[in-house]
């Protein structure tokens, strides 16, 4: 079926990646990014073309996830042109490097509202249209730092993902009986093909980053980042993240998969979120709320 979907941070990484490889799949396809008249403007042209030369339904559409006003704006758009939305993509976020110590706490409330108020702000303009509709579907890009083996220096990205995903589960359990179904994509770490880690964000405190670069923490970035490749096989493609969410979307309502792992590197969180997810399922049943561990058809 064909949908209209609105997928968030999507000027490059894996959001570009997912937004064309969606409309390939023959869906509408707006790629939410933030400065479409400034910086982004090119890939706002590039994507445009791009879609002319594929025959592909793409459209670069104006969404700041830091701003409540922009993000209703562009959700109100997409109704009022199609009066509908099928599924909505949480992708935004962002990436920070560097000891935990040496971030500020306000480093940390921007890494926070980018990878998790972004979220709340999204579902709240996108959400009244899906259950007035009783019909949708919700993609959450969490990340294997969750709940698999985490390396240091990550600590405020690790902390705002952990977040993010905390709050998919519990927004699935709200939205089953309104018809509107949740998966939950974890990608492990990319460290080759995307931008994330070369656009990852440093931290503020260049003193306390200095101590930690010349103490006997010293080699911690040099080795983990290593150890990180070092466990990424050759052939590990970002683009596999695109196809495991066009493969999700594809899916019959009822049947798309609570949580999809696309970990190269294996880092553990597929087993941990399987012992968490059977644990959640199994609350849930002892306390009489079976039914919204899957989505209700409504009307």
């Amino acid at each position: 079926m064909k949908n209209v979907i609105v997928i968030t941070g999507a000027s490059s990484g894996f959001g570009l990646m997912s937004a064309r490889a969606l409309a390939h799949a023959g869906h509408t396809v707006y790629a939410g990014m933030r400065e479409t008249t400034g910086r982004n403007a090119a890939r706002v042209e590039e994507m445009a073309h791009y879609a002319q030369e594929h025959g592909v339904e793409l459209r670069a559409i104006e969404m700041d996830v830091a701003s409540q006003s922009s993000v209703d704006a562009a959700i109100a758009e997409i109704v009022a042109t199609h009066q509908r939305l099928d599924v909505v993509i949480h992708n935004a976020g962002h990436m920070a490097y560097g000891p935990a110590e040496a971030f500020t706490p306000e480093q940390f409330a921007q890494l926070y509202d980018t990878n998790v108020l972004s979220t709340q702000r999204v579902n709240r303009a996108a959400l009244p249209s899906l259950r007035k509709q009783g019909r949708g579907l919700v993609v959450w890009v969490s990340s294997s730092s969750v709940r698999g083996g985490t390396p240091p220096y990550l600590a405020p990205y690790f902390a705002a993902k952990a977040g993010m995903d905390s709050l998919a589960v519990s927004y699935a359990g709200e939205l089953a009986r309104w018809g509107i179904e949740t998966s939950i994509v974890v990608p492990g770490a990319f460290t080759q093909g995307t931008n994330h880690f070369a656009h990852a964000g440093a931290p503020a405190d260049d003193a306390v980053a200095k101590v930690y670069a010349e103490g006997p923490t010293r080699d911690f970035g040099e080795v983990a980042f290593k150890g990180l490749a070092s466990l990424e096989p050759a052939d590990a493609d970002p683009e596999a993240v695109a196809r495991a969410i066009v493969d999700v979307v594809g899916k019959p309502f009822g049947t798309r998969p609570f949580r999809v792992h696309i970990d190269p590197s294996e880092d553990g969180a597929e087993i941990v979120n399987g012992v968490a997810d059977r644990v959640r399922a199994e609350l849930l049943r002892r306390i009489g709320l079976e039914d919204i561990l899957h989505p209700r058809v409504v009307g």
